[in-house]
């Protein structure tokens, strides 16, 4: 497929994403919430997890927030990419996601449709607005309810 075939294509599953997402909500009962924001353009998503009765994977992810049409698609391909994960799997996806926007390689065939993110790392400014969800959901995973900060900032990030 020619490169700006692809690229279209990328740029309309993002958009489908934003507009439609699969995952918009919030979980019940929430196990884990965390939220995110980049102060660079004003993006904020609220993540919410549930967790298998023996919290060991994510049953279940789900987003609220708004932002602009990468972070919003970003956030609803992560929640689809993450159930089911065990929580070091899920801290293994998030390292190949953010390598993938520092110009790494692609997902495999089972999470390709995480590529789809792939074409925001040639817009540098950009990239922290894919990055907001992963990294909320990191900080939402690392974090017990008590020290987990009221939001995570996605100028952190390095």
């Amino acid at each position: 497929m020619p490169l700006d075939n692809l690229r279209g294509l990328y740029q309309q599953v993002i958009l489908e994403r934003y507009k439609k997402p699969h995952n918009r909500g919030k979980v019940d009962p929430v196990h884990c919430y965390q939220r995110g924001h980049n102060p660079s353009c004003g993006d904020t998503i609220d993540l919410t997890l549930q967790l298998d009765p023996n919290q060991e994977r994510i049953a279940d992810v789900k987003f609220e927030g708004e932002g602009c049409a990468i972070a919003l698609a970003s956030a609803d391909l992560m929640a689809d990419a993450m159930r089911g994960r065990t929580v070091p799997e899920a801290l293994q996806l998030i390292e190949r996601f953010q390598a993938m926007m520092r110009g790494g390689e692609e997902f495999p065939r089972e999470q390709r449709a995480l590529n789809v993110m792939k074409g925001v790392a040639q817009f540098p400014v950009r990239i922290k607005c894919a990055n907001l969800a992963w990294h909320t959901l990191k900080h939402a995973l690392e974090s017990s309810g008590s020290d987990a900060p009221a939001f995570v900032s996605s100028e952190a990030e390095d």
